[in-house]
């Protein structure tokens, strides 16, 4: 089989057009092309008025060898790669050590625990939050009535901080091995529509998220893992052996004891006491760079009309998303993060008294306003030295702020654009209506951003509007504050996935600090899954 790459054609191309270009690139007859399928599916729209559609194909022909021959110093037509999953170790049921042991039950941990179990080792899954679908009440709870459950909400339980998102599945980790393909395969076991196996930028949405969660469970289960929620890791029990720290268990919220000697930490970005207890207990953590800002709402309508221009609304091209970066002059760089189209800005934060936002939206992608993180770079030499967990502080500091900025009921402080770069506060909306719940207070960010990125921000802002245009428009609505976008911290482990002091404990995923997003996430989970197995049966 062979695969062809950047096969371009018209949007509104026929559906005979696409094998008719792959037997033109090719130069092959109708009888040489056995059958095609789509591996992906792209738009190029860097030209409004001539938005094209970009395919890599996989084709079976006759003679393939002599076609490939043909093309040896063509990079577009290359064997088709082999992207199968292979296990690393399959243990089955003779295995008779302690069983290895899953914390937080996010993208990574969840795809631990499903490599773990479909090896035979019967993980046991800890959470501290609730199943998806009670997690998700308590999520509502704190959007339609302001009441925050500490241990059930956007950031912990069932599915972790990604089942309330755009679900986006894609990545710029380097890929080798195809994992990504194994993770995409699995969504789609659990219920994922097929499409995001070819889609270049697929996604999911929050609903569909819920549902694949629950049958992912029901899968590590039937193949004999074991799911605790509601069951946070408290403690850890090193004990020191010829000179290292090895891990022998685990202390647990409701005061069990969990004998353990493989275990992956995989807590999510937000387990701020859990990393303060890996700290206490003298597990290597260091601090990283992460990013603050806030939320940027637009009409979505705005949005495709400036990137698609008298394409907007086709219905192979969806929502309009975009990326944005502006290196500013006070040294700070400012870019778009989680870009959302057609979602809504919500709730994201897990400690009382603190606001913290997010962005959200369904597989259909199809609410009012396009919103994305607008945020500012910041590392631990120039803001938050001298402790390795200074970042937890500082992400505290602004959400406190933000939460009394907001009106200390879980508000949050909202300024519309206009009125951030004239330098005023703002006492009322404009043209955009932002969707954050439970609602926000006009105000100014000013009192919960540092000031170099309220500098930054009227910087970069003009200079987005310079790239799309009313990008910047006066009535465009900013929604603070922005501070989880990633672990503050690093729970540093070496090139065999362990902990760099503690053997049996494997840092992973987004909050161990080697990890960005659902797919990069669920990839990380897999690789410390396979590092435990070879560790375990070896």
């Amino acid at each position: 089989m062979l695969r062809i790459t950047d096969l371009k054609l018209p949007l509104n191309h026929a559906d005979e057009a696409l094998p008719a270009a792959i037997r033109d690139r090719l130069r092959v007859t109708p009888r040489d092309l056995i059958r095609y399928t789509i591996a992906r599916r792209a738009h190029d729209a860097r030209d409004k008025m001539d938005i094209h559609l970009v395919y890599s194909v996989d084709v079976t022909l006759k003679n393939e060898d002599t076609v490939l021959t043909r093309f040896r110093k063509d990079r577009h037509v290359q064997r088709t790669p082999d992207t199968g999953y292979r296990f690393v170790s399959k243990a089955g049921p003779s295995y008779k050590g302690l069983r290895p042991v899953v914390v937080g039950a996010g993208p990574c941990g969840l795809f631990a625990g499903l490599i773990l179990a479909q090896m035979g080792l019967r993980p046991i899954i800890l959470d501290r939050g609730k199943v998806v679908r009670e997690r998700t009440k308590d999520t509502w709870g704190l959007w339609r009535k302001s009441v925050l459950n500490p241990e059930s909400n956007v950031q912990f339980g069932e599915g972790g901080a990604g089942t309330f998102s755009d679900g986006k599945l894609w990545s710029q980790i380097k890929d080798p091995r195809h994992l990504g393909r194994k993770v995409l395969l699995e969504f789609v076991k659990a219920g994922a529509p097929p499409e995001i196996l070819t889609e270049a930028h697929p996604h999911i949405g929050t609903f569909r998220l819920v549902t694949m969660v629950e049958s992912m469970r029901a899968t590590i289960e039937a193949l004999g893992g074991e799911y605790r929620f509601s069951t946070r890791v408290d403690g850890l029990d090193i004990v020191e052996e010829a000179g290292a720290r090895q891990l022998r268990g685990l202390h647990l919220s409701n005061g069990d004891y969990l004998e353990a000697n493989h275990v992956v930490f995989a807590v999510g970005h937000s387990a701020r006491d859990t990393f303060e207890m890996l700290h206490a207990k003298g597990v290597h953590v260091e601090a990283k760079p992460f990013s603050i800002g806030v939320r940027i709402e637009h009409p979505q309508s705005w949005i495709d009309e400036a990137r698609f221009g008298p394409c907007a609304g086709h219905p192979d091209l969806g929502a309009a998303a975009y990326s944005l970066s502006h290196h500013c002059k006070n040294g700070r760089t400012v870019y778009s993060f989680c870009m959302c189209p057609g979602g809504t800005v919500v709730a994201a934060t897990s400690e009382e008294g603190r606001v913290a936002t997010n962005g959200m939206s369904q597989y259909s992608r199809n609410e009012r306003n396009a919103n994305s993180g607008i945020v500012i770079g910041i590392d631990p030499a120039r803001d938050y030295p001298g402790h390795p967990l200074a970042g937890i502080e500082l992400q505290r500091h602004w959400e406190s702020r933000a939460y009394v900025a907001g009106g200390s009921n879980y508000k949050a402080p909202a300024q519309r654009i206009g009125d951030l770069l004239a330098g005023r506060p703002s006492t009322a909306l404009g043209a955009v209506i932002p969707s954050y719940k439970p609602g926000v207070h006009m105000t100014d960010l000013s009192e919960c951003l540092p000031e170099f990125a309220i500098t930054a921000l009227r910087e970069a802002l003009p200079a987005f509007g310079r790239e799309i245009p009313g990008y910047d428009h006066p009535d465009a609505v900013l929604t603070g504050v922005e501070t989880r976008t990633s672990s503050p911290v690093r729970i540093t482990r070496g090139d065999d996935f362990v902990s760099l002091n503690t053997a049996g404990l494997f840092p992973a995923g987004e909050g161990a600090g080697y990890a960005g997003g659902i797919l990069s996430a669920a990839v990380d989970g897999i690789k410390v899954a396979e590092a435990v197995a070879l560790s375990m049966v070896a």
